[in-house]
């Protein structure tokens, strides 16, 4: 079975297994993930996520901020018009 194969037989049964797994850092019977299992589990997690959710629901996803520092849509921003500098004593 190949990577793909692999991650096509995966079901939301099993992902939820593989999230909780890492979250805990152990197996449903109590055996302790080594680092590998956690890196593949991570993987598996990550590839399931990306092939079968939307992007809200990714592992990590930050949801984009509005900022209106650069204008509105389209508008470009005018650069500040440049001041003398003074010193004070």
């Amino acid at each position: 079975m190949n990577y793909e194969q692999l991650l096509d037989s995966l079901t939301p049964e099993i992902y939820q297994n593989l999230k909780r797994a890492v979250e805990l850092g152990k197996w449903p019977d109590g055996r302790v993930l080594s680092a590998d299992q956690k890196e593949t589990c991570m993987q598996a997690i990550i590839a399931y996520e990306h092939k079968h959710l939307p992007p809200e629901q990714h592992t990590g996803y930050i949801p984009p901020k509005n900022h209106d520092h650069c204008g509105g849509e389209g508008d470009v921003a005018e650069p500040e018009a440049e001041k003398p500098l003074t010193w004070k004593h």
